[in-house]
């Protein structure tokens, strides 16, 4: 790879820039999954979270363009998303009661590993796209959003410490990016060919929902099994 090459230069700031605007709503996920743990496992989720989106962005990034082909697959990824950012918000209310039941570390790694499995997806093609057949750049690419979520989750989760809103609004970005997801399979293509303005009201109504359903949940909590 010639370092003077000016393509790769331009490349390497195309990826740059998408790994940080891509990077956002996986920082948000980790962020909202580890904000319950005891302080001193936040920071080993947060590492073991975002080691884990690297890696799947690695095996994702050789698959992926088969994977958007799959009909139904992010219909099901989409859903996904959705309670995975239900059981986050119900979790934000269960921290407002007296008794406050910490998540485990092992629970908050595999809430950010599923979502993460989702979520990447976007960034890997987009990565791969700027890459252009640049193994070298696709491994910088992949390099660059470790510290960028790392640092991103870190920083989300002192602003849910200060800001309790900022949990609603992630769980509003995790429900937007479900909807996205789901319009987004490859048996909605006709449709949004025709009215490309679906997969905006997808992403809103994936938003409502997640907030809608979380909070109408929290304050019909289910029983505890047993309970009398």
């Amino acid at each position: 790879m010639d370092f003077s090459n000016t393509d790769f230069w331009v490349g390497l700031l195309k990826i740059i820039w998408i790994n940080i605007i891509l990077s956002g709503d996986n920082a948000v996920v980790i962020a909202l999954a580890a904000r319950s743990l005891p302080a001193h496992q936040q920071r080993m989720a947060i590492l073991l979270g975002s080691g884990a989106a690297v890696v799947l962005r690695i095996i994702l990034t050789l698959v992926a363009v088969w994977l958007m082909s799959i009909p139904y697959l992010q219909v099901v990824g989409g859903l996904l998303l959705l309670w995975i950012g239900i059981q986050l918000l119900q979790g934000e209310g269960e921290e407002e009661g007296e008794d406050v039941t910490h998540s485990t570390l092992i629970q908050a790694v595999k809430t950010i590993l599923i979502a993460d499995l989702v979520m990447s997806l976007d960034n890997v093609i987009a990565v791969a796209a700027a890459a252009k057949g640049s193994m070298l750049l696709l491994i910088i690419g992949l390099a660059i959003s470790i510290p960028l979520v790392v640092f991103g989750s870190t920083l989300m989760i002192r602003l849910m410490e200060r800001f309790p809103v900022v949990v609603t609004l992630g769980a509003a970005l995790i429900g937007w990016v479900a909807g996205e997801t789901i319009s987004s399979d490859a048996v909605f293509k006709g449709v949004l060919a025709e009215w490309p303005w679906m997969h905006f009201a997808a992403a809103g109504l994936g938003a409502v929902i997640v907030l809608g359903w979380g909070r109408l949940s929290r304050k019909h909590p289910p029983e505890e099994p047993g309970a009398a």
